[in-house]
């Protein structure tokens, strides 16, 4: 029983339970109608968004409370059956489906709002609840989401915290670890941690919700969220911006900092690799053509006039300069009353940030992708690109980059006709030990899931990880929770 072919990810089953009729009877009555056994419906549910690993769970429960988490936990630990948590099942790194058939705990149907504070920003809700979602109910309330990701259409804001996803806007927000003001989270044993605190300030002993923010479900299952949400900005302005070489995409983000300051709210960069495949796969066509690298800039502010001016301000001193060779701009302009203008800018705002969010997707199409997601020092960013293509040569079909260079997160992207075996061993651990040389971290925002925990050791010590493992063991000393997974083997 393996996952993937290759010799690094081979795992043997632990000795968990095997599922029983009696097990899905009393499951049934915990939840009458929402247990699935029906092996098509599964399927979708044991597979990852990548289609590179795959589980053959047998049993998908889909609670509705914190009491029937509880419930069904209680049960498991007792039983010793092992279960793997899912939200949105969008993560690329297998930490989101089984490995062999443990039981798929599915938030899909914890999906309420709880409150949400006007005068604070403060948003409580269930784990189920869909990104995309949460931010169309804000946007009511005059707020948005201070987190924002390409999969927002079916991430669940739980599965968010647990992974300590990062998204694009980070820059301006900051991450989940200091957003996300209290959780509720249901233990192995099926007893509650209630932290849902709805406070900007509370110092009061050890801060328990940073556990389980990138704990991947290895510590506890997330059930509800309390999280500070941003006001909606009154004006948005992008710009999308054509340059010669890194060392000019690196130039333009010093400029772009000090002359935009407190309203940049994103600073995107992709190679010219990653837009002939969005234009190729997905017939996405860009504003701006011939340039090696492209920029999307972001900003966000109270005032159409105030920002419009300092982004163009930017722009005359980043063309002028030479740093930028082409661009274009979608300007918020609230001055212009009519709807159909509204409507277009809208257009214009989507298209540009599709440039972006879509990369991913079009990676897809291009053939079999080993996906890779680093944080390092911002001048070293390009460079394992540049070295990874030297190493592949026409092993590989392509190999790009792009990511949040604000935040030092580089994606990279290589694809292949197919998985071969001789190509991840060119790649691993070639681009660790490589990040590790300057002290990057083989995890920017991903989490380790399945695929990278024994890598764990290029960016943590080993007293860390030891840490962690004990941990593991004194909240889930049967390892039931989502096993397999972020650590590597203690043993």
């Amino acid at each position: 029983e393996v996952t993937l072919t290759s010799e690094r990810y081979r795992v043997q089953r632990l000795p968990f339970s095997r599922l029983s009729d009696s097990d899905v009877a009393c499951f049934e009555r915990i939840m009458p109608g929402r247990v699935v056994t029906d092996p098509e419906e599964l399927k979708q549910f044991n597979v990852d968004w990548l289609k590179s690993v795959r589980g053959c769970s047998k049993l998908m429960l889909k609670p509705q409370t914190t009491a029937e988490v509880s419930d069904v936990l209680r049960y498991c630990y007792e039983r010793n059956l092992a279960v793997n948590p899912q939200g949105g099942n969008t993560g690329l790194v297998g930490g989101s489906v089984p490995v062999f058939d443990e039981i798929i705990l599915s938030t899909v149907l914890m999906n309420q709002i709880i409150s949400f504070d006007k005068v604070s920003g403060i948003l409580v809700c269930q784990a189920g609840c869909i990104l995309e979602k949460l931010n169309e109910y804000l946007e009511e309330q005059g707020f948005i989401m201070p987190l924002d990701l390409g999969a927002k259409g079916s991430c669940h804001i739980g599965g968010n915290v647990a992974t300590n996803a990062g998204g694009l806007r980070l820059l301006r927000y900051g991450s989940l670890r200091g957003t996300v003001l209290g959780l509720e989270v249901v233990l192995a044993d099926g007893s509650a941690l209630d932290c849902l605190a709805s406070l900007r300030k509370d110092n009061t002993g050890y801060d328990l919700k940073q556990l389980f923010i990138g704990s991947e479900g290895t510590l506890g299952v997330i059930t509800a969220v309390s999280i500070l949400c941003p006001q909606k900005p009154k004006a948005v302005n992008l710009a999308f911006l054509g340059c010669q070489s890194f060392a000019k995409v690196l130039e333009t983000f010093t400029t772009c900092r000090a002359m935009l300051g407190e309203i940049l709210s994103a600073y995107e960069f992709m190679d010219e690799k990653c837009m002939e495949l969005v234009e190729k796969h997905l017939k996405l066509s860009s504003p701006v053509t011939g340039s090696p690298f492209y920029v999307l800039i972001e900003t966000s502010g109270s005032s159409s006039t105030h920002d419009e001016e300092k982004l163009n301000n930017f722009l005359e001193q980043a063309m002028t300069s030479g740093l930028v060779i082409d661009g274009t701009v979608a300007t918020d302009d609230k001055k212009i009353k009519a709807s159909t203008w509204f409507i277009w800018i809208s257009l214009i705002h989507q298209m540009l940030w599709s440039l972006r969010e879509r990369i991913t997707e079009a990676l897809t199409h291009d053939g079999y992708v080993y996906k890779y997601d680093i944080s390092l020092p911002v001048g070293k960013l390009y460079d394992l690109v540049t070295d990874m293509r030297a190493r592949l040569g026409r092993s590989a079909k392509n190999v790009v980059g792009y990511g949040h260079l604000g935040d030092g997160n580089l994606h990279l992207n290589i694809t292949a006709e197919s998985y071969r075996h001789s190509l991840l061993d060119a790649i691993e651990p070639f681009v660790y030990e490589w990040t590790a040389r300057y002290n990057g971290s083989i995890s920017a925002e991903h989490g380790l899931g399945f695929k990278k925990k024994q890598f764990i050791q290029y960016s943590k010590p080993s007293e860390a990880v030891f840490l962690m493992q004990r941990f593991k063991a004194m909240l889930d000393p049967k390892g039931i929770l989502n096993p397999y997974k972020t650590l590597p083997s203690s043993s």
